[in-house]
């Protein structure tokens, strides 16, 4: 009942129309209703033959018009066509009966099994994060299943690492791997931007039943208006709230944050905002820290209990395989670590392509006990004494007998690459990871 008393409060009786002015390129011209206009405020455009209304978004101002961007195609918009402008904000009503469904940007569902049942609480698509000072901290470690990562960038609850690699290296393996195997109450999986023939195989093929089952997968393929790409990740983290707010753990995975960042870009052009570093906009380094921020612990209640908490894992496509573009930079600034996937490791057979000496987990060392700390620090310089002379190995210029860690690295590498690839089907645990790392590392003693 008190819910639907709220509901009923926020009906505003006074409705707001304006009318088309202008269509340019992907931006429709309002006059009329201003005083009742906002940035971000949601718009249905009137379209003749009996079509549905057109819905949009208003986007910024013009001296007296509104600058309004639509959710889909500008066919059928006609001058003096008529605006209705929606009294609340956009918002998503989920419930836990939408693990195992998929949909749109819209919350709709998109998977040909029915309707979807609506909670009773509406969550705003585009919700500030937790306060600092009223937020959890990380809490214990969180076991994926995945070796390299277990191993080399262990997680904890709440912590938000980014996976950073080109196209084609193996990104959305990877996360179906954590969807399928990471220690998680519900995982919630945003594809925005991807490509639409893949969709399909990644939920039946590469995600499977069992991952799916647990997961709510949100869809906005690269084809769709950049409204509509950039909504899938507000609506995916709105999801992944709800289902933190019931006291569950949260596994987000968000495949990728660059073309959400590309989606801002085009929006602000469109807008008329300034091109910045490579054409991004201003308003795309504002967006990033707001969608990525709320991620992570959740906030502590009133009553001193805690909610649940999101661990999110976020795709950054790098561009041209350079992991220093902007969009790279500046998402690295904001999360709790990075995994690195080179191309170069995939070229040569093993997945996942992680490179284990560029990837970071900030909450090391305190996410691995002193026996773990030890075996994988010396993992890393076993590793990284390797890769120094990898080269001179290849070619055979390296001498045996010329330094004892080359030659105990040469001699232990074999098992480590043995070790970091897993079939994207295998899911080993976070002691039998451990073990199996010192077990290699005893094999040929110390240097």
């Amino acid at each position: 009942m008190r819910n639907l008393i709220a509901a009923v409060e926020l009906i505003d009786p006074l409705q707001v129309y304006g009318r088309v002015a202008a269509v340019s390129g992907l931006l429709i011209e309002a006059r009329g209703g201003l005083s009742h206009l906002s940035v971000g405020a949601r718009a249905e455009i009137a379209r003749p033959r009996g079509e549905a209304p057109l819905p949009a978004e208003v986007v910024g101002f013009r001296e007296s018009r509104a600058l309004l961007m639509p959710f889909g195609a500008v066919e059928g918009v006609a001058p003096g066509a008529e605006i209705r402008i929606a009294p609340e904000p956009a918002s998503v009503r989920p419930t836990l009966a939408w693990r195992g469904r998929i949909v749109d940007a819209f919350g709709q569902p998109i998977d040909g099994q029915g309707p979807l049942p609506q909670g009773p609480v509406p969550y705003a698509l585009r919700r500030p994060p937790p306060a600092a000072h009223a937020r959890g901290r990380v809490g214990p470690r969180l076991e994926t299943g995945v070796r390299a990562i277990d191993a080399f960038a262990t997680l904890c609850t709440g912590q938000r690492m980014g996976v950073f690699a080109g196209s084609g290296v193996g990104k959305s393996v990877l996360l179906s791997m954590l969807a399928r195997g990471a220690a998680c109450d519900a995982v919630v999986v945003g594809l925005i931007g991807e490509r639409g023939r893949e969709v399909r195989e990644f939920v039946e093929e590469t995600l499977g039943p069992e991952g799916l089952a647990r997961a709510v997968v949100v869809v906005a393929t690269s084809d769709e208006p950049a409204l509509k790409r950039r909504q899938a990740a507000y609506l995916t983290l709105a999801i992944a709230e709800f289902l933190r707010d019931q006291d569950l753990h949260v596994l987000c995975l968000m495949d990728s944050v660059t073309r959400f960042a590309m989606a801002q870009r085009e929006i602000g052009l469109a807008a008329g905002e300034p091109p910045t570093t490579k054409g991004y906009t201003p308003t795309v380094f504002s967006e990033l820290p707001k969608l990525l921020e709320r991620a992570g612990p959740g906030p502590i209640r009133p009553d001193g209990t805690e909610a649940g908490a999101i661990t999110g894992l976020f795709t950054v496509l790098v561009d041209g395989d350079d992991h220093n573009e902007p969009i790279a930079d500046a998402v690295r600034g904001i999360l709790d670590g990075h995994i690195v996937m080179e191309r170069a490791i995939a070229e040569r057979g093993r997945f996942p392509a992680i490179n284990v000496l560029k990837s970071i987990s900030r909450t090391l060392p305190g996410a691995q006990t002193p026996p773990e700390r030890a075996v994988a620090r010396d993992a890393r310089e076993t590793l990284s004494a390797y890769a120094d002379m990898e080269e001179l190995i290849r070619i055979g210029a390296y001498r045996a007998g010329a330094d004892a860690k080359v030659d105990r690295a040469i001699r232990l590498n074999p098992a480590l690459e043995a070790l970091l690839s897993q079939d994207k089907g295998e899911r080993t645990g976070m002691e039998e990871t451990f073990a199996r790392l010192a077990a290699v590392m005893d094999e040929a003693g110390a240097p």
